[in-house]
């Protein structure tokens, strides 16, 4: 007689059998599957009186890897797996399909059993009786080698994520270890400036009117701020594992916050002797946005312009309110200008122009700014400018009135 051996496959443990006709039930736990199953069973039972069998239940949500070593679309399935060769039982009229081909199962597991028997005289090399290779048992490797193989594949993709993260972090870092420099010049400048002009035997600065003390203390201190916030932003990026920029946008009136950066950066551009135009039109809207990331914008911006202006040259800023929810601000130069070819991949992290290999400028910085105006749901390209050298724009929503 035939061993019947009824369980359930475990997903922990290898499963070894060694019965001429294996049948493997694949289930699931859909409610609307459940009486079909129930009828397969007892269908399987009934014949369990007349011929035993070994059937071995398998639930597809405990144990996916073996629905997917058999390449199962649907469930219920009965699959015999053995003798060879295989074949899958599907749909909804299983019972009427295994009652067509269950003599020629029983028959194919009888002429198996006979040649069974035949081989247990047989004696191969080493002196040991010839065991018959588990069906079953093989599947179940098979299975753990999918479940492996799948662990794998989700270890390569974690790792994919962490190198995506810690890349990210670098290009993060680099570019705010890039933006503390503008702070740290001004805010240099304005105490060298103060330290240079007081007097400590009179208790008073020289050759500095009070209006001018104030304004160079408010410098210094604003500076201060801002080198914090860029400290505190480095910190963040350096415990987070997000990949994206945090912002936090409010009422932001951008016109004083450019004219309040090329303060900042008054000596740079006079030092090179540029005339600056500004063209912001007093009714300019207030913008929905992160009043310190603009700032950084900003600074890069106009940083780049003047870098770039020769001296005597014209750096242009512009406002425009391009339409109920847009205001459009745009920053000019009359530099050489960005190459048409160009104009893309300037906003690439750390790509350089050709004739800038040698120097800074338009790598991190504007990478950067890329990032913060797309968190802000906005737009950022450069134009050609009409007196040469190069255009850039940005976009940023209006505050809601």
């Amino acid at each position: 007689m035939l061993k019947h051996d009824s369980m359930q496959v475990s997903q922990d443990q290898p499963i070894y059998s060694e019965a001429p006709l294996q049948l493997l039930l694949f289930v699931d736990g859909r409610p609307k599957s459940k009486q079909q199953v129930q009828r397969i069973r007892a269908y399987l039972k009934d014949l369990q009186a007349e011929y035993n069998f070994e059937l071995q239940i398998i639930d597809v949500g405990q144990q996916p890897y073996l629905a997917e070593h058999f390449k199962l679309v649907a469930t219920p399935a009965l699959i015999k797996i053995h003798p060879e060769p295989r074949q899958i039982l599907a749909g909804s009229n299983i019972i009427t399909q295994l009652k067509n081909l269950w003599p020629r199962w029983q028959a194919a597991a009888d002429t198996y059993a006979k040649l069974q028997e035949d081989l247990q005289e047989r004696v191969d090399d080493n002196g040991r009786v010839a065991q018959p290779q588990s069906t079953i048992n093989s599947v179940a490797v098979s299975a753990e080698l999918l479940r492996l193989s799948d662990e794998i594949f989700n270890l390569k993709q974690e790792k994919e994520k962490l190198i995506e993260q810690l890349q990210f972090k670098d290009r993060v870092i680099a570019m705010l270890v890039h933006d503390l420099r503008n702070p740290l010049t001004a805010a240099a400048i304005a105490i060298e400036t103060l330290q240079s002009n007081y007097n400590p035997d009179i208790g008073q600065f020289q050759r500095l009117k009070p209006a001018l003390v104030v304004n160079l203390l408010k410098q210094a201190r604003t500076q201060a701020k801002t080198i914090d916030k860029m400290i505190a932003d480095l910190l963040q990026v350096g415990r987070g594992t997000d990949t994206e920029l945090i912002i936090v946008p409010q009422k932001t009136e951008i016109g004083l916050l450019c004219l309040e950066v090329l303060e900042e950066l008054r000596d740079r551009y006079t030092t090179k002797v540029q005339k600056v135009e500004t063209d912001i039109p007093q009714d300019l809207p207030s913008v929905y946005a992160d009043p310190e990331r603009i700032r950084q914008v900003l600074i890069n911006l106009l940083d780049n312009a003047i870098k770039y202006t020769p001296e005597g040259g014209t750096i242009s800023i512009a406002g425009l309110h391009r339409t109920t929810q847009k205001v459009q601000f745009s920053i000019g130069d009359t530099g050489p200008g960005i190459p048409n070819d160009n104009r893309e991949r300037i906003f690439e992290n750390h790509y350089r122009l050709e004739r800038d290999e040698a120097k800074e400028g338009y790598g991190i910085g504007l990478s950067l700014c890329q990032r913060i105006i797309r968190a802000h749901y906005g737009q950022i390209w450069v134009d050609s400018n009409p007196h040469g050298g190069a255009w850039f724009h940005f976009t940023l929503p209006v505050y809601p009135s």
